[in-house]
């Protein structure tokens, strides 16, 4: 076990002295050491490469196995950044009321601010308003300059957020049940699992609800495209939802 962690033999038992390691299972004079034995010998070691002590390492697998929630301990574990980094790139607009007239003329009305506060797009800061996401800020006015009311742009977004957050529930689900299994008998020394989980669950959500979300809007096009045209008298191709090419006689000559 020693070797396999990269540590000398006293440093192992100097682990064990001081409970950083648990004992391991005896079979008799045999000890047997387990991947769980070295994942926290590991994690000792990447906890003194950033400077924490062995009585505060010591301190921090206790509270951990005496059931401290993870955002208590992750910050000491160095997982506290991976766990609170934001997953969008969105950058917040303070806007002032003028500023707010500009995007939405008449529909920056104190309805619909109302509404815009309840969704969580606005908050307010002093006496300017806070919108959270320059990009959803610049699509809703867009949306509005094409002639669609503010308050529907709103009740849209009320409805997009609860689908969006069913789908976070949904990969958050699957992560905890096929990669991390449950958090609440995850050991100290596999605390790493969360961090690594996290980085790669990040690109692949976005990859997935992006792709999702573009072949559906393809599919929805392609629906009422087929409608209209069939409102029109006008026979499509099952296949592709178009009309199907016409061909002309050639012309006597």
């Amino acid at each position: 076990m020693a070797e396999a962690a990269g540590i000398p033999v006293r440093t192992l038992r100097f682990y064990r002295e001081r409970r950083l390691l648990p004992p391991p299972r005896r079979d008799g004079r045999i000890a047997w050491y387990s991947e769980n034995h070295l994942a926290r010998l590991r994690t000792i070691a990447a906890l003194l490469e950033r400077g924490h002590t062995l009585g505060g390492i010591t301190e921090l697998i206790t509270a951990w196995e005496n059931g401290r929630t993870l955002n208590g301990v992750a910050e000491l574990l160095g997982l506290g950044g991976t766990l609170a980094a934001p997953w969008s790139d969105e950058t917040p607009v303070v806007l002032t009321p003028q500023e707010l007239a500009d995007y939405f003329g008449d529909d920056a009305s104190p309805a619909n601010l109302t509404t815009a506060l309840e969704i969580g797009y606005i908050s307010v800061a002093g006496e300017s308003a806070l919108h959270t996401s320059r990009r959803l800020l610049d699509a809703s006015a867009a949306l509005v300059r094409q002639g669609v009311p503010l308050a529907a742009v709103l009740a849209a977004g009320r409805e997009v957020r609860d689908h969006v957050d069913a789908i976070a529930e949904l990969f958050t689900e699957v992560v905890k049940t096929h990669v991390l299994g449950s958090l609440d008998d995850l050991p100290p020394e596999q605390a790493h699992r969360i961090s690594d989980a996290m980085q790669r669950l990040r690109p692949l959500a976005k990859d997935i609800v992006d792709a999702e979300m573009s072949l559906a809007m393809e599919r929805r096009v392609r629906l009422e495209i087929d409608a209209w045209l069939r409102g029109q008298g006008v026979a499509t191709d099952p296949a592709t939802g178009q009309a199907p090419p016409t061909s002309e006689a050639p012309e006597d000559p």
